[in-house]
């Protein structure tokens, strides 16, 4: 795991000038790559590829970047992990190719060398993206791994294309020039809390797609950053592999769940391979006590295991994650999350996330991964359960909203849209019994005013965005910011079922644009690798092959995991309704940091064309009250601010 940057210039260049300024586009992002900077230019092609290292396979100087093919032909930056390369490392020596090092940097060269960089990309597995130069063909590639999990920026400034790990990288470069807000992606961030690819906070540069790769040619300067955009193309496309596995389902559950019982345990081994110890996240959910409990029974060693602690009963798992971990035997930490530390963490979040990003769960993940790094370099964590095994309690949900809106007329849907706080509270104790039982005992007024857009639109994947829309069109009163509407209109496949259409728009807005982010930012920002068993493609087509049943039965989602977790922890230690990774941020907005964030939001300049002033004034005197719960929208603005604040002055 590292960070890469650089630039490509269309012409030649002066070898000091570039060097000086790929050196300052590499300080940028040092956190990534603590262990060394490895800089490469070519002066008559005009390319410069920059590289941090955080050294976890083949320590020694063989496994220094940028590093060259044994045939002269590449010169790569690759930031991630090859998964299995060793095999394939074997595959690759029965073919008569030697190597003078151990790390999974030269066997991925030595690939591209036998069989090109496309079909490398298809071959190995894991999480990566990489820019290579090619003397042959004069041009070069960019490519990210298949689900996303390490980030990739492409930019356009005159006419030198710049790309890295991160944005301020980028922005590192003399000719980024002046920045600016791309409208757009903004009204994305403020209904979803995160800006889904391609596009980023800036408008001329974009994310390069999950499982994407362009082809640069040094004799061709893209004419716009939509030319580059044009250049992209897909080597694995998740939409493709649901089709293709729906309909080659497994013939029973029995069958399925071994097979996930198969890949899953392989995931987990190959991941285990390091050249430094490797621990585990440990939440005490599903998905993480699973990944915790089989890395466990394939190390001869205690496995190190960290969890936070909050002081908020609500939203504390702490107790669940240590029991587990004294069953499993693992070596358990945990760091305790007081407001004073989340508001330390909080004034760096704008260094850690460079664009605006507004997930809460970004606060205790940043804190684990601080306490994780005191110790190792590596940790694994249970990301990817949710999506492709249909864990979130929202699909529940979701599910039950549809049987409800069947069942009532349009003006009672209307009326509910248009009902006064007092009318919806006194209809709280007359609608309970008639409520989903996931929501009976948490049914309020609040709740019910954020059910009428649910309820209202006209399409499935429209209603399904609702429900998790943070802003709405008519909460943003004068602003004139257009809302994001991606998973709204997207184009799925034909034939999915509703459970089917919400985890493959989860896969490809939610899982790569929010929990993938969150998870490389905080682990990265403090040089700590974060790897995913459950995101490897293998094991995501293994539960798009299993049935319906086996995802979400209508009343769990994850079923073939809890059966999987069954085997190896007491069902009494994590059967429990899922809380989530969070804080609890709207007791938190009330207290704590009641004062910063009014500061912000109430005092503060540069929300002025964003952000209707009056109707945020509304939610933050609603919300201090007691009245409503705006929590989720006020952190959205606020973490706009604190961004603006930092970048855009």
């Amino acid at each position: 795991m590292c960070g890469i940057t650089g630039f490509i210039n269309f012409g030649t260049v002066d070898r000091s000038q570039a060097s000086s300024v790929l050196g300052r586009m590499c300080q940028s992002i040092e956190h990534r790559g603590p262990d060394g900077t490895g800089l490469f230019v070519d002066p008559d092609q005009g390319v410069a590829l920059g590289h941090l290292r955080l050294a976890i396979i083949d320590l020694s100087e063989t496994g220094v970047q940028p590093m060259d093919s044994a045939d002269g032909r590449f010169t790569i930056v690759f930031n991630g992990e090859i998964y299995g390369y060793l095999e394939l490392r074997q595959e690759l020596q029965d073919l008569g190719i030697s190597f003078r090092g151990t790390s999974d940097t030269e066997v991925l060269l030595a690939a591209m060398q036998l069989w090109g960089i496309r079909k490398t990309l298809d071959r190995v597995h894991g999480m990566f993206a990489i820019a290579v130069f090619d003397r042959k063909t004069q041009s070069v590639t960019l490519a990210r791994d298949r689900i996303g999990k390490k980030p990739l920026y492409l930019g356009l400034a005159g006419k030198t294309v710049l790309f890295g790990s991160e944005l301020k990288s980028l922005r590192a470069h003399p000719e980024f020039g002046p920045a600016e807000v791309d409208r757009a992606a903004l009204g994305s961030f403020l209904r979803l809390g995160y800006i889904p690819a391609p596009r980023t906070i800036y408008p001329n540069v974009l994310k390069l797609p999950a499982g994407s790769m362009v082809e640069i040619k040094l004799d061709t300067p893209p004419a716009s950053l939509d030319a580059l955009l044009q250049g992209i193309e897909r080597f694995w496309d998740i939409e493709a592999v649901v089709t293709e596995a729906r309909a080659n389902p497994y013939p029973d559950d029995k069958t399925a769940i071994a097979e996930i019982e198969s890949e899953l345990l392989r995931a987990v081994g190959e991941r285990m391979v390091a050249d430094v110890p490797v621990g585990t996240f440990l939440s005490g959910g599903i998905d993480s006590s699973l990944i915790t409990a089989m890395m466990q029974e394939q190390s001869s060693r205690k496995v190190p295991s960290f969890t936070v602690r909050f002081e908020d009963e609500d939203t504390n798992e702490a107790d669940h994650a240590k029991a587990i971990a004294e069953y499993l035997g693992t070596d358990y930490h945990e760091v305790t999350a007081t407001p004073e530390m989340a508001f330390q963490a909080i004034e760096g979040l704008p260094q850690v996330f460079d664009e605006p990003f507004a997930d809460p769960s970004q606060l205790p993940t940043l804190l684990v991964s601080q306490l994780a790094r005191q110790q190792l370099k590596v940790v694994m964590s249970g990301d990817g359960g949710d999506e492709s095994f249909g864990g979130y309690a929202r699909y529940v949900r979701m599910q039950a909203f549809e049987r409800l809106k069947g069942k009532m007329p349009d003006l009672a849907i209307q009326a509910l849209s248009q009902a006064p706080q007092s009318v919806l509270a006194a209809l709280v104790p007359v609608l309970r019994p008639f409520a989903p039982r996931s929501m009976r005992d948490d049914l309020s007024a609040d709740r019910l005013a954020k059910l009428a857009p649910v309820l209202q639109g006209r399409e499935f994947q429209c209603r399904y965005q609702a429900q998790f829309s943070i802003w709405s069109s008519g909460m943003l009163g004068k602003s004139g910011i257009p809302l994001g509407n991606e998973i709204g209109t997207h184009d799925l496949p034909a034939g999915l079922s509703q459970l089917d259409s919400m985890m493959l728009l989860d896969s490809l807005y939610y899982l790569p644009d929010d929990i993938l982010v969150k998870a490389d930012r905080t682990s990265m920002s403090v040089g700590l690798e974060m790897r995913a068993p459950l995101l490897d493609y293998r094991v995501v087509t293994a539960a798009w092959r299993s049935s319906a049943s086996l995802r979400c039965d209508g009343k769990v989602g994850k079923v073939a995991l809890r059966e999987l977790l069954k085997k190896r922890v007491p069902q009494s230690l994590y059967d429990r309704p899922k809380r989530g990774f969070g804080i609890p941020l709207n007791a938190w907005l009330r207290g704590p940091l009641k004062s910063r964030v009014s500061s912000i939001l109430l005092d503060g300049n540069g929300l002025e064309g964003f952000v209707d002033k009056a109707a945020l004034e509304k939610c933050w005197a609603e919300h201090q009250s007691g009245k409503r719960n705006w929590g989720a929208q006020l952190w959205t603005v606020f973490m706009f601010q604190l961004w603006s604040e930092a970048w855009m002055r």
